[in-house]
């Protein structure tokens, strides 16, 4: 313990002089933590995470760290203090950063019919039938969140199993990943879909053996259902995204890199002025919206705005493992006619991301399968190039395009993520639930290369990590024990756990990586003077415990921007 003090004591001096002379002459620091297990977050990448006693904060940002003793003479009548009492369980990290989050989705899944976990087409037909009896007559059905990979007979549902339990409510509900829904013939014969139907670029319409729809439409298919539900009014917008805050404070996460649609993003601006947005949120924009309007978009709301702006944009090279539409350079092990659905021709997508960059557009792109991240770097490639051939090479070094998921890469192509400077945004607790089934979609030489997030590392490529959120829980603390483990929840099996992770390098994915991803690592990430003051205190130190115990950990306290955002009700 001298020894932490001794170090502490060097930090606070390391500080400007002048920093902690201002701030012993103002009316005092609004927070403070005192006897505490501080991680700043620095040192985490190498393994030497940096601990202190105390922290002092002010005006939404880090004052001062440092120890006890020293922090202490801050404190002014009016700072409100927490003393930890040298809690020999509980610690203080950086607030999360989920690197990927679908808030608007997710407000609308706690909104509707919500099927996540359920265990078997029986259990989902139920839950479906009973809203159907509740809900006025010839009213849609929606929502999802299902996942027949959980089911022990893992078959697709059809339009006929819906009909049986819809009566005259049209109904659709997306399968867990968003990637494909089922349709009842209600909802089919809305959107005008019959057997010859012509699919949009990218999408599917399932047919049985009789030519007929069996329900389960794919990708940009999917659309042509959409269209014709009713949107969701304002008020719904506005409950689903305070649920979905309330969801993400509660477990830490005090940043969200987040792609909802527009009129979500108009919520979450009416949220900011009444003085509701607790959470940060950095809104991604469309990438096929056409290029005028996403300039306008972009000027709609202040670029530096600490809580709420607009980020880069989304596009889609393909859909996801478990709908058999991810992009694959070769047929998937267990449908040996399938190799996915892109959703571009490279042509189509190296002409639009040269559009974009030349507005200065940061460029992210969903990219499940080998092909879709190989698409997805071409088009960086390309334009790369065009960016040095406008403005020299210098100017173009520091673009930070991502690839959103990463999950199946090419070895061959990890490499080029480090030479372009392309970001691998990942959801480690993917995993969780892939790993049942992910190696016989793959075979076993892919799945060696899935999920890759030491490769990567060891590539020189930045991590940036997430939830995907409401495909998975927003909790990040299942991807922290996913990152570290590469094992199932049980601890019964282990996936290729030769990509595993250290804590200080999954925590620093969560943080700082994030941080990168959005151009704000010199002011988030880590509670340092001078940056944001987000943390989370924890009733355990992620650092130290088992690793099986992370998935129990709970927040006692989130801060953001300075302010208790979040305690558990006692």
């Amino acid at each position: 313990m001298r020894r932490i003090h001794f170090f502490a004591l060097l930090l606070v001096a390391a500080f400007p002089a002048s920093l902690l002379a201002q701030a012993k002459n103002l009316p005092g620091p609004d927070l403070v933590f005192l006897n505490a297990r501080i991680y700043t977050g620095a040192g985490f990448s190498d393994e030497k995470p940096q601990v202190v006693e105390a922290i002092a904060i002010k005006d939404g940002k880090v004052l001062a760290i440092g120890a006890t003793a020293e922090i202490q003479k801050l404190v002014a009548p009016r700072t409100l203090v927490f003393d930890l009492k040298h809690s020999p369980t509980e610690a203080i990290f950086p607030g999360i950063n989920d690197a990927h989050t679908h808030l608007g989705g997710a407000g609308r899944t706690k909104l509707h019919i919500d099927l996540t976990g359920t265990p078997s087409l029986e259990a989902m037909l139920a839950q479906i039938s009973a809203a159907a009896q509740a809900a006025p007559a010839g009213h849609w059905l929606i929502g999802g969140n299902w996942d027949h990979t959980f089911w022990a007979k893992p078959v697709l549902p059809t339009r006929q199993d819906l009909d049986r339990v819809t009566g005259d409510h049209p109904a659709f509900f997306d399968r867990i990943d968003g990637h494909i829904a089922i349709a009842n013939t209600a909802a089919l014969k809305a959107a005008g879909i019959t057997g010859k139907t012509v699919p949009p670029q990218g999408g599917a319409i399932d047919l049985d053996k009789d030519g007929n729809p069996t329900g389960i439409v794919r990708e940009t298919a999917q659309e042509l259902v959409y269209k014709v539900i009713p949107p969701p009014s304002h008020e719904e917008r506005l409950r689903g995204a305070r649920l979905t805050m309330a969801d993400a404070l509660s477990h830490g996460v005090t940043s969200v890199q987040d792609f909802s649609e527009w009129e979500d993003f108009l919520v979450f601006e009416e949220l900011e002025k009444s003085g509701e947005l607790n959470l940060r949120i950095s809104e991604w924009l469309p990438f096929i919206m056409p290029l005028d309007k996403l300039i306008k978009m972009r000027a709609h709301h202040p670029a530096d705005d600490p809580m709420l702006h607009t980020g880069m944009l989304k596009g889609f090279m393909d859909g996801s493992l478990g709908s058999h539409t991810a992009a694959m350079k070769a047929p998937f092990a267990d449908e040996p006619n399938n190799s996915g659905l892109p959703q571009f021709t490279q042509e189509q997508l190296d002409k639009m991301a040269v559009e974009r960059t030349r507005e200065g557009f940061q460029l992210g792109f969903h990219a499940i399968g080998d092909r879709g991240t190989a698409m997805a770097l071409n088009a960086f490639e390309v334009a790369r190039k065009d960016c040095e051939a406008q403005k020299g090479a210098a100017a173009c070094n520091d673009l930070r395009d991502r690839v959103e998921h990463a999950q199946i890469v090419d070895p061959a192509d990890i490499p080029r993520f480090a030479k372009l400077g392309v970001i691998a945004s990942m959801q480690p607790n993917h995993l969780l639930t892939d790993m049942n089934w992910a190696e016989s979609r793959l075979g076993p030489d892919r799945a060696a290369y899935s999920y890759a997030w030491k490769a990567f590392l060891n590539a020189g490529v930045h991590l940036a990590f997430g939830t995907d959120y409401p495909v998975e829980p927003i909790t990040p603390y299942r991807g922290l024990y996913a990152a570290v483990t590469r094992m199932n929840e049980a601890g019964s099996k282990t996936y290729f756990p030769q990509n595993k992770l250290t804590r200080g390098e999954a925590l620093a994915a969560y943080t700082q990586g994030s941080a990168y991803a959005e151009f704000a690592e010199k002011h988030k990430g880590m509670l340092l003077p001078g940056y944001d003051a987000d943390l989370i205190h924890l009733d355990r130190d992620l650092y130290t415990i088992p690793a099986p115990e992370i998935l129990g950990t709970k927040v006692l306290q989130t801060v953001v921007n300075g302010k208790i955002v979040y305690q558990p009700a006692k």
